[in-house]
Order: C-alpha cells, then structure tokens, then sequence
C-alpha cells in the first residue's frame, strides 16, 4: 500500500516527526498492525488527528468506494459480545442486508483496550463505511472514526452531531410502558435494575421509568446500575433487597439482568412473578428460557440491524438517507408479571 498522502496534505515524515517516531512506526499504526506499542500508538493517532494525515489508500477508498468492505464495530469486550442474545439479534439483520448487496462485513470486538487498534485499522482505507452497534460516553474514538469515514449507529450517539446518522428504539417509551404495566395492575412500590448509567439505552429507559411514576404521583422504590449483564443485574438486585424491604414489583431494563433478578430473589425465597412482578426489556432468548416465562419489552433488533444496514449502504451510494430512524417496542407478556 502506497502511504504517500494527496497533494497539499502532511506527509508520513511530518507526522512521525510530530510524534517522535519513526516513518515505519507510522506506517504500521495506519496499516493497523499490533506491532507498536502503546505510548507510541497514542502519539502517532495525535499527530494524524493534529496534521489532519490521510493515506492515498484511505482517500482513494473514500473518493470511489473501491474496498467494497464495511466495519461492524462492536464496543464491547468480548464476554459481553457472546453472553448478550440482543448482538446475536442486531448482527443478523446487519448481516442479511449486507450480504444482499455486493459489500463484505468485517466485525471488530473493540473493547478500551483494543479502541486505538480498532481505529488505526478502520483509518487505514480499509473499509468504506461503519456501523457502531452498542457504545458508551467513554468510547471517544467512536468520534474519531466518524471523521474518517461513514458511521451509522446502532442506538443515539452518545454526543449527537448534526451529520451523525442512526438508528435506535424508544427506550423512553419503552421504560414508560413497562412501568405502567406494573402500575396499571395495582403495583406502587416499583425498583427499577437500570442499565448503565454512561449509555444512552440505560438513560432512556431510566427517565421512562421515572417519567411513568412521576405521572402517577410515585417516587422509585429503589433504583439500581445492573449494567446489561446477568452477574450484574444479580448483584443490583441483591442491593434493592438488602435492606430487608421487598418491592412489589421491578422492572428490569434488559432480559439478561431480568435472568439474574430472579436469581437473586430466589436466594431471598422470593418467587418471581408470585412475590415480586418482574418486567423485562429485549425480549431475547432469555425471556423465553426463564420459569414463569418472562414478561418484557420487545424492541426489533433484528429489524434495528437492517435498517443500520440499509441506511449505511444508502450513503455509501450517494444517497441522502433521513439521519435518524426511531423503532417502535411492545410489550410481551407472559407469567412474570
């Protein structure tokens, strides 16, 4: 690959000057090779961002499409890629689109300590485009990225831009319609398992949450962080219990901590669904591999997946796509609640 920059760009010897490296220490960063090492990684990825650095391979791709590959990013380590059913849902439907079209998909699982890795390849020209499925506040390269080439989202950016293009469910209204389901069958003392408090989906659902008590005159019976995860949600779980007092009900932002809600109920000699109303949010296999089965919040990941797809394949080809795509959720119920 040639690394010779277009004309009136900086050159590769500018920015190895700027980060006190070598020209062969920058080639390999751009070339997304693991053979540097951190400190040296940073500070070639700041020269670039500094002296706006772009390599003829990344500015030809950009200019004629010529790579004919896209990025599935996944900001995410890779427990939590596997143990989540909602990524196995979200990568078929991007995966059906993609491979009705002439595009092949190359996934990255870029945890924080693969993040600069993940961009240093992605900068590269290697792809055309990016989808960004799952993100947090922290994952600033995330931004990066988008300056580089197409980004579309799953799920709001956590700093919207006005170019930025996404696709996402109602998570307020999907946190407000599983509180007033609890509500609307006689609950008044409602804990909430929310999601993480550094990404979008876990805010949204928490403000539905409280917006539905708040309209019925109620405060939180307990809110806790059980960050998407089934140990997590176990753990949060535990602490609304620890003070002795039990809920009448709870609702659970994610299938997954829904499963490890009733894990730590049971340890209680609670039983969901008799002793305490649990409400999901995903409706995943989770939901269904649960006793009593439970009752959730179905949001269209699949469907979400496609249309990530379809919206990223749109602007690969000129296309001025809406930027913003909001999926509707319903409600699914079955014996928890």
């Amino acid at each position: 690959m040639s690394l010779t920059p277009v004309r009136g760009a900086a050159t590769i010897e500018e920015v190895a000057a700027r980060a006190g490296v070598s020209r062969s220490t920058v080639s390999r960063v751009v070339n997304g090779s693991t053979a540097v090492s951190p400190a040296a990684l940073d500070a070639v990825q700041r020269a670039i961002d500094e002296l706006q650095y772009v390599p003829n391979r990344a500015a030809r791709s950009l200019a004629s499409r010529q790579t004919r590959a896209i990025a599935l990013v996944i900001p995410e380590d890779t427990d939590r890629f596997f143990g989540d059913p909602f990524f196995g849902s979200i990568v078929a439907g991007i995966s059906q689109v993609i491979g009705e079209s002439d595009y092949v998909m190359n996934m990255l699982i870029a945890s924080d300590d693969a993040s600069a890795k993940a961009l240093g390849y992605l900068r590269s020209g290697s792809v055309d485009g990016a989808i960004v499925a799952s993100h947090h506040t922290s994952d600033t390269f995330i931004d990066r990225l988008a300056d580089t080439v197409p980004v579309v989202y799953g799920g709001r950016p956590a700093r919207v831009r006005p170019t930025d293009h996404y696709v996402d469910v109602d998570n307020v209204q999907g946190g407000r319609d599983a509180t007033q389901y609890l509500l609307d069958r006689g609950h008044r003392r409602i804990a909430t398992v929310a999601g993480p408090a550094d990404m979008p989906a876990g805010i949204d659902r928490l403000q539905g949450f409280r917006d539905a008590l708040a309209a019925a005159g109620l405060e939180p019976f307990a809110v806790e962080d059980g960050g998407f995860t089934e140990t997590e949600g176990a753990d949060a779980m535990r602490r609304i219990l620890a003070s002795g007092d039990v809920p009448d009900a709870v609702f659970v932002a994610s299938d997954l901590m829904a499963r490890g809600a009733y894990t730590a109920l049971r340890e209680r000699g609670l039983e969901p669904g008799r002793d305490v109303a649990v409400i999901g949010f995903d409706d995943s296999s989770a939901a269904t591999s649960l006793l009593p089965a439970l009752t959730t919040i179905r949001q269209p990941s699949h469907d979400q997946g496609r249309q990530m797809a379809r919206m990223l394949l749109d602007l690969l080809a000129g296309r001025a796509p809406a930027s913003t795509a909001i999926l509707p959720t319903e409600i699914i119920e079955r014996g928890s609640a």
